[in-house]
């Protein structure tokens, strides 16, 4: 049985797909990625969308500088630029996108940064003037929980170093 090499779960959006909340794509432009792609190796997924959100849609932040791990614990909330309590739909969304990739096997992800979902470096810090911190989205947190090692595109050669060194079964 020949041996398969591991899958990667990847921010629709970075994909060209236009499901940001303000409707537009932040498409990634990676020989890297589209090497990946030419593999069959990508699970593209959009955990606000799983989570039933529209596009687009009113952007969303997690509330008082905290983080995905604070949200995932209670300790926090996402609030939408219209002040709506948004907080179980984004668990909601990484619940479902965790899902689909562990039916994917997925141990590896690139994810949008800045997301209250996706970020892994830096989050919006809950006051809507596009002040960031550092920080992880609610979707991030739970991969991270869960084993499964989250990158952001500046990390993508870190994520090929792994990926070069993750043993194929």
């Amino acid at each position: 049985m020949a041996s398969l090499p591991p899958k990667i779960l990847v921010s629709a959006c970075l994909l060209g797909r236009p499901v940001r909340y303000d409707g537009s794509a932040k498409t990634l432009t990676s020989a890297l990625l589209d090497h990946w792609q030419n593999e069959g190796r990508i699970i593209p997924a959009c955990p606000e969308q799983m989570a039933g959100f529209s596009t687009p849609r009113p952007a969303a932040e997690i509330a008082d500088h905290f983080s995905g791990d604070d949200v995932l614990a209670g300790r926090a909330r996402v609030h939408d630029v219209t002040g709506e309590d948004v907080t179980a739909d984004f668990i909601t969304g990484a619940q479902q996108a965790l899902a689909l990739a562990q039916s994917h096997d997925c141990r590896f992800a690139l994810l949008i940064d800045g997301s209250p979902s996706c970020g892994s470096l830096m989050v919006y810090d809950g006051s809507f003037t596009g002040h960031k911190h550092t920080g992880m989205g609610v979707t991030t947190a739970l991969f991270r929980q869960n084993g499964i090692a989250v990158f952001a595109p500046a990390e993508i050669h870190d994520l090929h170093e792994r990926l070069c060194r993750f043993p194929l079964r």
